[in-house]
């Protein structure tokens, strides 16, 4: 799985971007497709941080996610427990009309 991480007005510190990359690394687990994962953080004024997470499967299959805070490493965990469920509810979907057919 290839993984990119951009900060756009902040400076993306090796912390971060190991908390960033250990949280992704799990999403595969919940769709298997998952071939590519890019967190973009984005540094706002008012000290908001804006995170925004874009997973792309096979089959051109796109999920994207926002997340807004004060602190970037509970931006980080929000937006993937957003991309789990998003995930989830996919590999639902595609396994149901499986059966259905």
């Amino acid at each position: 799985m290839l993984f990119t991480i951009t900060g756009k007005h902040i400076e993306i510190t090796e912390a971060i971007k190991r908390h960033a990359e250990d949280k992704t690394s799990k999403l595969p687990k919940y769709y298997g497709g998952i071939n590519q994962v890019e967190v973009i953080i984005d540094g706002e004024p008012g000290g908001n941080i804006s995170v925004e997470i874009i997973a792309r499967g096979e089959h051109s299959r796109l999920f994207v996610v926002n997340e807004t805070d004060q602190d970037a490493y509970r931006c980080i965990d929000t937006a993937v427990r957003k991309l789990e469920r998003q995930l989830r509810r996919k590999k639902g979907k595609e396994r149901d009309n499986k059966t259905l057919r």
